[in-house]
């Protein structure tokens, strides 16, 4: 299953998304499998979740199913037991492989208000043409050092405007889209953004709004990720697949 996080729950901590898909789940009748041993738990799992703080078009998760199920109408009832924010985009039957296997890359847009367009055209320049950009992000382990230059495929400025009712219409909007492929450890958006401060001083005056537009195996000719569920929709046109275990991947 592929959903979205909008609005006000990009900032819904992981532990908090998945207990509201376990209930949406029971709401919505889908069968389940449950894990054997003393403390059963529903077979959901999660892959390449987005951090909090941060909206998505593209999150995945599997969900193990004790029978086969139509994915269109799990999609529907999953949707509409899941609160607004949290929306069921695409359901599929798993045919091959490990959906996290194929999950090579994302594809980020950063808005950044009150932005300077030069300066952030600059910075992006100056981050490309280096050869390594080191950042330091505090881990549950402790601090730790990593290159964040190596792990970005694409890095672009686009200036826009943005305009709400809380806001005043017209007012600067730099926007950075990125793709970043998936290593260890993982490259976020603010390690870049880090490291745009790092080579050139570059630093938003107000926090970014940071989205994830796409996950999945990265194109070889455009670099762009593409849609992980492809091959499992190939294999359903084929026919000839019937796997022991059925599974929604999500």
């Amino acid at each position: 299953m592929r959903y979205a996080k909008r609005g006000r729950l990009r900032f819904t901590s992981h532990r908090d998304i998945s207990r509201a898909v376990e209930r949406a789940v029971r709401r919505a009748g889908i069968p389940v499998a449950f894990s054997a041993g003393f403390s059963p738990h529903p077979k959901i799992s999660y892959a390449g979740a987005a951090p909090t703080g941060v909206a998505s078009e593209a999150e995945y998760l599997e969900i193990g199913v004790t029978e086969t199920c139509e994915p269109g109408r799990i999609r529907a009832d999953l949707d509409a037991s899941l609160p607004p924010g949290l929306d069921v985009l695409d359901v599929v039957e798993a045919r091959a492989g490990a959906l996290a296997d194929r999950l090579e890359g994302s594809a980020w847009e950063l808005r950044l208000p009150e932005a300077d367009a030069d300066l952030a055209s600059t910075a992006v320049a100056k981050f490309l043409a280096a050869d390594s950009v080191e950042v330091e992000r505090l881990t549950k382990k402790g601090p730790r050092r990593f290159d964040a230059r190596e792990a970005v495929l694409t890095l672009a400025v686009a200036e826009g405007t943005e305009g709400t009712a809380a806001q005043v219409p017209g007012r600067s909007c730099v926007i950075l889209r990125m793709v970043v492929r998936h290593v260890t450890p993982a490259v976020r958006p603010d390690d870049v953004l880090t490291g745009l401060r790092l080579v050139a001083d570059f630093a938003p005056p107000v926090p970014p709004e940071v989205t994830r537009l796409a996950q999945g195996p990265l194109d070889a000719e455009t670099g762009a990720p593409a849609d992980p569920f492809d091959l499992d929709r190939d294999m359903t046109r084929g026919g000839d697949m019937g796997p022991a275990d059925v599974h929604v991947a999500g």
